[in-house]
């Protein structure tokens, strides 16, 4: 696709901005009655495709505020046009619901030059199909639906895992560095996740992320199941090294270790993370941001399902920290 098609595909979301805004009186009421350090989200499409009854069930069902964008109608948020996008806002003020954060694929691609990365897909993930050279269109865009749907943050990667990173690390470092000056130059805040097929994956791996990039656009979004599912003990041993004022973002999901070897995903609670332990230190080290559901379990028999039982579990363990 060329720049000018991308940018004709996508639309603008100039248009889409002049709606009144997504908090409301049922928000307000939800926000002031949830008790606990924590903003309480879930991914939207992880619960169905049919944007309104994912909607729905957070907000009525499992009686949250907020949720992440993602995908709708099997559309990738990045390729939402004008359309979209305020159907996506009726909705959410329909339900009362804010938006945690803007989770898009940016740099998830092949690094320019380097070997391909053995987890480049050859299919596209969650509707995004975006080439390298389109990555700063993607970052513009991003930070007009992020200021539309009234957030902070934007999520994004740093590129497929690579066999041997030490040749290209200092140049993917600076890519992330000139997004993230990019982003904060437009008021917005990138949240970097650790994520299993990209370069950095674990919490270790994301400290020293965060040290070669000091940028204040750039931010974790920390993921101890992605942490995890690499091997790593997320917490306590991911967390302790991770500079826990540059925490934007955490996403929440568990797993179980494989016979074998190797790890599969699990609902929240039936895992081998320590999630009691690492809501209690995120409220002790006064993280007051987002703790979103990415179910990623599908056991339940469908997403809405193991979502709901996820969500269950989650629940127990966030009040065992009062959120």
């Amino acid at each position: 696709m060329t720049r000018r098609g991308f940018l004709a595909g996508v639309g603008a979301a100039a248009a889409a901005s002049s709606l009144r805004p997504l908090a409301g009186a049922a928000f307000a009421r939800r926000l002031a009655a949830a008790a606990g350090p924590f903003k309480v989200s879930v991914l939207t499409d992880e619960i169905s495709q049919d944007f309104a009854h994912a909607c729905e069930i957070a907000a009525k069902e499992f009686g949250l505020g907020y949720v992440e964008l993602r995908a709708m109608h099997d559309k990738n948020v990045m390729k939402w046009d004008d359309t979209d996008v305020a159907e996506a806002r009726g909705i959410l003020e329909k339900f009362g619901l804010q938006v945690s954060e803007i989770a898009s694929p940016i740099f998830k691609a092949d690094w320019p030059g380097a070997p391909k990365s053995k987890f480049s897909p050859k299919q596209p993930e969650f509707g995004a199909d975006f080439t390298e050279r389109q990555q700063d269109d993607l970052i513009d865009r991003a930070c007009e639906l992020a200021k539309t749907f009234k957030t902070p943050y934007v999520r994004i990667f740093d590129f497929w895992r690579l066999e041997d990173q030490a040749p290209y690390r200092a140049a993917i470092d600076d890519r992330v560095r000139k997004a993230a000056a990019r982003a904060a130059s437009k008021g917005i805040t990138l949240t970097l996740e650790n994520e299993p097929s990209c370069n950095t994956a674990t919490g270790v791996e994301a400290a020293r992320l965060l040290k070669a990039v000091n940028e204040k656009g750039l931010m974790l979004n920390w993921d101890p199941g992605n942490a995890a599912s690499r091997g790593e003990v997320a917490y306590p041993d991911g967390y302790a090294g991770l500079p826990k004022n540059r925490i934007g973002h955490v996403h929440c999901k568990d797993v179980v270790r494989k016979e074998g070897g190797g790890t599969a995903w699990a609902p929240m609670g039936k895992g081998i993370i320590d999630w009691a332990g690492q809501f209690k230190a995120l409220a002790k080290d006064g993280y007051r941001g987002a703790v979103s559901l990415e179910t990623h379990w599908h056991g339940g028999g469908t997403p809405e399902e193991s979502s709901r039982q996820s969500m269950a579990g989650m629940k127990q363990l966030l009040a065992q920290v009062g959120s």
